[in-house]
């Protein structure tokens, strides 16, 4: 409202009113591209709008223009299609791109390494968190409404199908490489496993939203499951199931935010799976996907990505303390990986998947 108040007392003094009017009716009959162009350099001449002010009065005035006539008993061919180009113009004129972008992301290292990105692809985008918990249903949902704008997940064929992966692992593969939490009575059975057959004899717990459920069970796998994360502590502490399985970089803090005297993690076993996390983005946010993409890539290329990661994660210290050649090596197979996973790309992924693991 405060636009064309202005621009009609700009005109008005100018005493171009009927000037305005008769540029109007003339430019409706040339081509969308030449008379959009004709309009926009007069208005904008005329009364000093910016481009961005100029978009909202122009298409308030083409939406006015075209409803006061729709209703004339013009039988005007010409007329007709002046007035279906209005529409077609009028339709196709786009809100500017939003430069604040909606999370779920609240973990230290995953919004460091977004807001780092983004600051390499000089998007000028600005990171809002969302205080909400959500499961990984409800981010998708909300993702594809448009609400949140980027979360983080363990990534599986179907969601990169349904929004838009970017394909950089943020955990270079650290996620799949997955720790044990287990009751304490039971660490001499752990202790015993040596092949799949016997781990085939343990149930493990996960989160139902997880991909990690599907992957465990398209392995032969027993498992219970939660729909929600919390539950899976008391679940296991009164032995629904035998272990609950974390990625070798949260499992310390995840374990210590659930304190139980019953339980501990397990020093013996090593369940490993080609499981990348990305960041997945809106599919109405195409061009924040890029960005981040962007950003990434320059890091990953000056090694800064590598220099972030270690120092963040602790690399060098969860190396030590997890000693993950030490332990039985359970493998699985992830017949839900999409073949676009860049796996070839070396320098994206920590060398965990070559080891032998003890015999």
């Amino acid at each position: 409202m405060a636009i064309h108040l202005a621009v009609a007392m700009r005109v008005i003094a100018m005493g171009m009113t009927s000037v305005i009017r008769y540029v109007f009716t003339r430019t409706t009959t040339l081509i969308i591209t030449k008379r959009a162009a004709c309009w926009s350099l007069f208005i904008m001449a005329l009364t000093g709008l910016s481009t961005a002010a100029f978009t909202v009065f122009a298409a308030d005035t083409a939406s006015s223009h075209f409803a006061a006539n729709s209703n004339s008993n013009s039988n005007s061919n010409s007329n007709s299609g002046s007035s279906d180009a209005i529409k077609s113009d009028v339709s196709h004129i786009q809100a500017p791109i939003s430069k604040t972008i909606v999370t779920t992301i609240q973990q230290t290292w995953q919004l460091n390494l977004l807001k780092e990105a983004l600051r390499r692809s000089d998007s000028g985008y600005q990171v809002q968190q969302m205080s909400t918990q959500m499961n990984q249903k409800r981010k998708v949902e909300e993702a594809l409404a448009g609400t949140v704008d980027v979360f983080w997940s363990m990534t599986s064929k179907e969601l990169e199908e349904t929004v838009l992966p970017v394909r950089i692992p943020l955990f270079k593969g650290l996620l799949g490489n997955r720790l044990l939490i287990i009751r304490k009575a039971d660490e001499t059975r752990f202790a015993n496993v040596k092949t799949m057959a016997d781990f085939r004899q343990l149930k493990a717990g996960q989160n139902r939203y997880w991909p990690d459920a599907t992957i465990l069970e398209a392995n032969g796998l027993p498992v219970i499951t939660s729909y929600q994360y919390t539950n899976l502590y008391p679940m296991l502490e009164g032995g629904r199931f035998d272990y609950l399985a974390l990625g070798a970089q949260e499992i310390g803090e995840e374990l210590a935010s659930h304190p139980d005297p019953a339980l501990k993690v397990d020093s013996h076993i090593l369940l490993q799976y080609r499981s990348p996390a990305y960041f997945f983005v809106s599919p109405k946010r195409p061009e924040l996907a890029a960005a981040i993409l962007a950003g990434l890539e320059s890091m990953v290329s000056d090694g800064s990505f590598d220099e972030m990661f270690n120092r963040e994660l602790k690399i060098e210290q969860l190396y030590r303390e997890a000693k993950f050649e030490q332990r039985v090596i359970i493998r699985l197979d992830t017949p839900d990986l999409s073949p676009l996973t860049p796996i070839e790309r070396k320098e994206l992924w920590l060398d965990l998947f070559s080891m032998q693991g003890a015999k």
